[in-house]
């Protein structure tokens, strides 16, 4: 069968989808639309329209390479028939430890004395010093303790010995190191703030006008989520004005971030291009990952991490219209 890629994988994850039998294209001159025409499933990247299933008749399955799945239109798919997987944990590692690089770069004044090292000279850059904390003692605050929030408070509190407040769905359940918090209180009694929360339409606008008034003037927020998880109107109106330490946004409400941007522009902003997850190892586990997932759903199993299972019933009639063969035995 056909697998389109909204964006190149690892060779690895290649690999295994040719070595099933599979063939492999990256949309090319004629656009994804025309890819999503002729494939049996899509392994993704990036965001898939909300007509997904009309645009691609044939597809058996759209696959994740990564966590969130606001990037594939779930409902549309789960009506088709077509099975939804995800990738969970696999960049764990990697989204903990940009969230650490970020809050020592942030802690130590890293980027500031690089600039003024370079443009004023040793002593002006030195003078910075006079700014830097520790990140012991200090309070982290995770929105959403999934496997990449539960990473970042194990290093957090054993490897620095912060602090550390965790606020998810369920309040029970917590590792003995995380102590669940209200988001209000989060907001109130941390140093540092980070996102790592799924877009939902409880998540959206989250970081909200009154929640980021809570914050201490010196604190920062870290957004490793999804943009639209901050009300960013209320942040840069919190930043301009100087309410808050800053923010570190590796995501944002449009992608890539507009030149014109005015998170450009502020002092007290730290930018990256949503590349938290997207260390060389993160990339080779996610790639793995989502060909697996791929391999089993056309074999017509169902996948490991189903996001949509109420939609296997739908998927195997689908199957049967487009000429597959029922597996011999779908595994639970």
């Amino acid at each position: 069968m056909l697998v389109a890629l909204t964006d190149p994988i690892d060779p690895a994850g290649e690999a295994i989808l040719r070595q099933a039998g599979h063939d492999v294209e990256l949309a090319g001159e004629g656009g994804l639309d025309a890819l999503l025409a002729r494939a049996e499933a899509v392994i993704v990247r990036r965001k898939l329209p909300d007509d997904l299933s009309a645009r691609a008749p044939r597809l058996l399955g759209a696959i994740r390479q990564g966590v969130g799945v606001d990037m594939i239109p779930v409902e549309d798919c789960t009506a088709q028939g077509v099975l939804v997987a995800n990738v969970p944990g696999a960049n764990a590692d990697s989204v903990a430890e940009f969230a650490v690089a970020q809050m020592l770069a942030i802690a130590r004044r890293v980027e500031a004395m690089h600039g003024l090292l370079l443009r004023e000279g040793w002593n002006t850059a030195r003078a910075q010093s006079a700014t830097a904390s520790e990140l012991r003692g200090r309070t982290l605050g995770i929105v959403g303790v999934g496997a990449i929030g539960q990473r970042l408070a194990e290093i957090a509190a054993h490897g620095f010995r912060m602090r550390v407040l965790g606020h998810r769905r369920k309040a029970t359940g917590l590792p003995e190191h995380i102590a669940y918090a209200p988001l209000e209180t989060l907001f109130a009694e941390s140093d540092y703030i980070v996102l790592a929360c799924p877009l939902t339409e409880e998540t959206r606008g989250l970081a909200s006008a009154a929640r980021l008034a809570r914050m201490k003037p010196d604190a920062w927020l870290l957004n490793v989520a999804r943009g639209p998880v901050v009300d960013e109107a209320a942040l840069l109106d919190a930043l301009r004005g100087k309410r808050i330490g800053g923010a570190a946004l590796d995501v944002h409400a449009m992608q890539p971030l507009p030149e014109d941007h005015p998170f450009r522009t502020l002092p007290n902003v730290l930018l990256t291009p949503h590349t938290a997850g997207l260390s060389r190892e993160a990339v080779t586990r996610m790639s793995t990952g989502a060909a697996g997932e791929t391999v089993r759903i056309l074999r017509g199993e169902k996948p490991r991490n189903f996001v949509n299972p109420e939609a296997w019933d739908a998927a195997l009639q689908r199957r049967a219209r487009l000429g597959h063969p029922a597996p011999e035995a779908s595994p639970a």
